[in-house]
């Protein structure tokens, strides 16, 4: 096949695949640039892409969880227990490392506790999310009853605060993990297991894989990367807030559904839910600067998933 070929058919794929929701991101850009000409400034641009680094993270778990067919609605929770954790471990004199482990390693075994009560009690991921969503959530208050927790680490501090090479550090871990999450899912067997059992469980099965095995060790990677959402919230905020992550987990699950993420499973790419992660920012940025009310901000955000969901049936029905 000619090379000039190859390419050209190579664009158009992408382009069929990412052309939409693409434009979509440039057209909300364009109108919120219209109605605020601050919008579009370098400062805002810039707290645009720090804002969508939490959402981003976590959207990547959560892209996972979906190929499964399931759903984690603890992630926001998740994200205030690991700064709660962080917090903590500074006031007991540890230092950034064994803090940053300590972290990182709640997350996953938050994960954890949730895929082992979906794989081996069978129960409905839903079910089971939305009840650690509310116990976790009030685990975060327990060391503080209620109060937020200082962080004055400068290690901590500087992830969500400095640069490094004339960006925010904090976009550099976006961009890695965005790196890692895409290659783990495209490039290796265990990506590819995951599309198999997401699309058809049963042939899964039959062929050998440990489906069990494989949807707890995807609930980790999803309180993993909430976790490092926590980190990245709590440095950013210089504390550890009780209420942090509030409705993080319909931030996350909009951005892998605009992204291309089916909810029936079996259907999703990272490269997708960092586009949708980049709507979701753009709208909470957008919406923010006009001043529109909190509660308004929730309704659109409903609005959008449910019109991403409807797109999504419409498709699988187009397909049969």
């Amino acid at each position: 096949m000619n090379p000039n070929t190859a390419s050209n058919a190579m664009l158009l794929k992408i382009f069929k695949q990412y052309g939409g929701i693409f434009l979509s991101l440039i057209i909300l850009c364009v109108i919120f640039s219209v109605m605020n000409p601050r919008f579009m400034s370098l400062a805002n641009f810039m707290n645009v892409l720090q804002q969508v680094a939490v959402i981003a993270i976590a959207a990547f778990g959560m892209t996972w969880v979906i190929l499964l067919g399931e759903i984690d609605l603890s992630i926001g929770s998740i994200i205030a227990v690991a700064g709660m954790v962080g917090a903590q471990c500074f006031a007991f004199g540890m230092g950034f490392a064994p803090a940053l482990v300590l972290t990182l390693f709640a997350g996953a075994v938050m994960g954890l506790i949730n895929g082992v009560l979906t794989a081996k009690l069978l129960l409905p991921s839903f079910i089971v999310t939305v009840a650690t969503m509310g116990i976790y959530r009030g685990l975060v208050s327990l060391p503080t009853n209620g109060a937020p927790a200082m962080i004055m680490d400068e290690t901590w501090t500087a992830i969500g605060t400095e640069s490094f090479l004339g960006l925010p550090i904090i976009i550099w871990i976006v961009l890695v993990l965005f790196v890692a999450n895409q290659i783990l899912l495209g490039k290796t067997t265990f990506g590819r297991r995951a599309y198999l059992t997401g699309g058809n469980r049963e042939a899964a099965l039959y062929s050998g894989i440990k489906v069990d095995r494989l949807k707890i060790t995807i609930f980790m990677i999803s309180g993993l990367m909430a976790a490092v959402s926590g980190v990245l919230l709590s440095s950013r905020l210089y504390s550890a807030q009780t209420n942090a992550g509030m409705s993080y987990e319909l931030d996350a699950i909009a951005a892998a559904v605009l992204g291309g993420t089916s909810l029936a499973g079996g259907v999703g790419t990272m490269v997708g839910t960092l586009i949708g992660a980049l709507i979701i920012g753009v709208m909470n940025n957008g919406m923010n600067m006009l001043s529109v009310p909190y509660f308004y901000q929730l309704i659109v955000k409903g609005l959008v998933i449910l019109v991403a969901v409807w797109l999504d049936v419409r498709a699988k029905r187009a397909k049969q």
